[in-house]
């Protein structure tokens, strides 16, 4: 996914003199392409995540169109400030591709795995955030970068992830998508977790359920229309993100159901990490396991909610 992103910043900067890319202590050989014919727009800054964002900031006052690209736990946690001053305060053209989305820089423990990405960038006005499914879907999104009007967010997964999005689904910043329909419970999800949405749904239609799955990848603006539309046509509803409870997919939807007055006859529940530091060592897929973010807990807990007829929706993690 993440070399997905980078080679469609390089071809949109061939076509755009527009484009800048700004890295942070990246591999060597990133971007190579990019460095040798393009080197009075590339620049590689080391460990130095607030001065790019103020880089950036007055590239982007001058016209240019920035991509910054590090770790996205020091894109978000550690120059925090710079980031919501210089970015969403002037609402600039800046984007910032975060690697490591969730859980994916597990072996380096909680220093490095960014549980609360989406929650910190979704309280910065003017900020969009984005968590594709998957490398295909990431190129729609960049594409979609290129003259869209403000800061915008990228949660850039691990990479090699199985590919769940369809190009004939019509893709846009900010709007949902419906991949499923059913009648018994409704499964949201962002960024990978539409693969165990998906996963879950098919399981449980064995069994004679059947769910449906939208997939969020704009968390922010969040798509409240398409959301309730799906969540009116049935009486349960689970979210599921590689994120902790607090802020993110879970808490937005929960918000958006309960201003519209729909809590006393729903059924709700997040899937997610929940308020800890992760205090576990391994792999993203042996942590996600380790946290119930997988498709068979999904399936388990839908099949339990489905069962609680006649219970008013109670919101837990």
């Amino acid at each position: 996914m993440r070399k997905t992103c980078l080679e469609i910043v390089y071809e949109l900067a061939k076509k755009d003199k527009r484009v800048f890319f700004i890295g942070s202590d990246l591999g060597e050989g990133t971007l190579d392409k990019y460095k040798k014919e393009m080197p009075d727009r590339f620049f590689m800054e080391g460990i130095s995540e607030a001065n790019i964002i103020g880089m950036a900031a007055g590239l982007a006052m001058e016209g240019k169109i920035p991509y910054i690209n590090t770790i996205a736990t020091f894109l978000t946690r550690r120059c925090f400030e710079q980031v919501v001053v210089d970015l969403g305060l002037h609402n600039l053209n800046v984007r910032l591709l975060g690697n490591g989305g969730g859980l994916v820089y597990a072996p380096l423990g909680p220093t490095h795995e960014a549980t609360d990405d989406i929650a910190i960038m979704r309280t910065i006005p003017h900020m969009t955030v984005v968590a594709p499914a998957d490398a295909d879907e990431m190129r729609r999104v960049v594409n979609q970068t290129i003259d869209y009007q403000g800061p915008v967010y990228i949660r850039i997964a691990k990479g090699f992830d199985p590919i769940v999005t369809r190009e004939e689904v019509p893709f846009k910043i900010g709007k949902a998508i419906l991949m499923k329909e059913g009648a018994d419970a409704l499964v949201i999800t962002t960024g990978i977790t539409l693969k165990i949405g998906l996963d879950a749904a098919a399981q449980l239609k064995k069994e004679g359920l059947h769910i449906s799955v939208l997939h969020v990848p704009t968390v922010k603006p969040l798509d409240e229309e398409q959301i309730l539309a799906s969540a009116k046509k049935v009486p349960v509803i689970v979210t599921i993100e590689e994120h902790t409870v607090i802020g993110g997919l879970g808490s937005a939807v929960a918000e958006t159901i309960a201003e519209a007055d729909m809590l006393s006859f729903k059924r709700f529940r997040r899937i997610g990490i929940p308020d800890v530091f992760p205090d576990q060592y391994g792999s993203q897929a042996s942590l996600m396991e380790y946290f119930g973010i997988t498709a068979e807990k999904t399936a388990l807990l839908i099949g339990e909610l489905v069962q609680m007829k006649g219970k008013g929706v109670e919101i837990v993690q």
